[in-house]
């Protein structure tokens, strides 16, 4: 089966492959012996997280900080609508 990679360098897989492999949204690729690898990946929403969390080079004490503060600023808005 061909595949044509646009000017974008963007393929468009075949239905019948990735029906396939089933539905997912995201493959890692990698090059091997001058062939592309695609495997499917199926992220969980936490697996995004926590790539998210350590994108940001967030750690735990940044999220507690966080936490604080959103709920201090909840504390100083009631007293204030009061």
């Amino acid at each position: 089966m061909l595949a044509k990679m646009t000017s974008k360098n963007q393929l468009t897989l075949p239905k019948s492959i990735t029906a396939a492999v089933g539905a997912t949204e995201y493959f890692d690729v990698e090059t091997r012996n001058g062939q592309i690898i695609l495997t499917p990946v199926r992220i969980q929403r936490g697996d995004a997280v926590r790539a998210k969390l350590a994108e940001l080079d967030l750690q735990e004490q940044d999220i507690t900080d966080a936490v604080a503060w959103a709920r201090q600023s909840s504390v100083d808005a009631t007293a204030t609508n009061k």
